[in-house]
């Protein structure tokens, strides 16, 4: 696997191929840990300028979750939970979407996750976002308080 290959088309400028790439990746990781190795490197498309690599980081990383047997996404957990409030409220609300399957695939961060979503700042987006932001984080808690 070339991973650098995977990267160009993960950040290219071709969004719809990039989309489906992760959609793939998303969906290859349910079923196996084919993926977790390159885990540190897409770990570094967290920190990515453009909130659509950002997203797409987000997915993979939280699908791989259940594969972590290493404790990488432990290490990361401040780093990932600290896009529940990211410059994009579309990326927060997809970090806050994600945060229940890694809370299901790895309990004992669970509490992390919890205290991260009820501590968020939601000021920083404007009025019409606030809302959109508030309800995904609440409906995240609700489907994690299920899963205990």
């Amino acid at each position: 696997m070339d991973f650098d290959a995977c990267v160009a088309c993960l950040t290219g400028k071709d969004a719809k191929d990039a989309y489906a790439f992760t959609q793939q990746i998303v969906a290859e990781s349910r079923d196996s840990d084919a993926w977790y190795p390159c885990f540190d490197r897409f770990a570094e498309l967290l920190r990515h300028k453009n909130s659509l690599v950002r997203n797409r980081a987000i997915a993979i990383l939280a699908a791989n979750a259940r594969w972590d047997r290493e404790g990488k996404f432990d290490a990361l957990l401040d780093e990932f939970l600290s896009h529940v409030t990211d410059v994009k409220p579309i990326t927060a609300r997809q970090c806050v979407a994600a945060l229940p399957d890694i809370a299901e695939a790895k309990p004992e961060l669970a509490s992390r996750i919890r205290a991260a979503l009820e501590q968020a700042d939601l000021s920083g987006y404007p009025d019409s976002m606030q809302p959109l932001v508030l309800k995904d984080i609440v409906a995240a808690l609700r489907k994690m308080e299920r899963q205990t």
